[in-house]
């Protein structure tokens, strides 16, 4: 099993191009399973988990 990542270290722009990669990688998951298989099912669920800490650690930072 993949260790979480660690977000508190990166700066809020590196989290901001980490948010806008994951969801370009999982806005291209969702088109590309509509005709073929997936190989790795759990890989958008993944994806949003990720999206979900990532933004989480941003607000965090901002509610500071």
């Amino acid at each position: 099993m993949a260790k979480k990542l660690n977000f508190t270290t990166h700066t809020p722009e590196d989290l901001s191009k980490f948010v806008s990669d994951k969801r370009e990688e999982l806005r291209a998951l969702q088109f590309n399973v509509a005709g073929s298989k997936n190989h790795n099912v759990k890989l958008a669920r993944t994806l949003r988990k990720e999206i979900a800490r990532a933004l989480t650690e941003t607000s965090a930072r901002k509610n500071k």
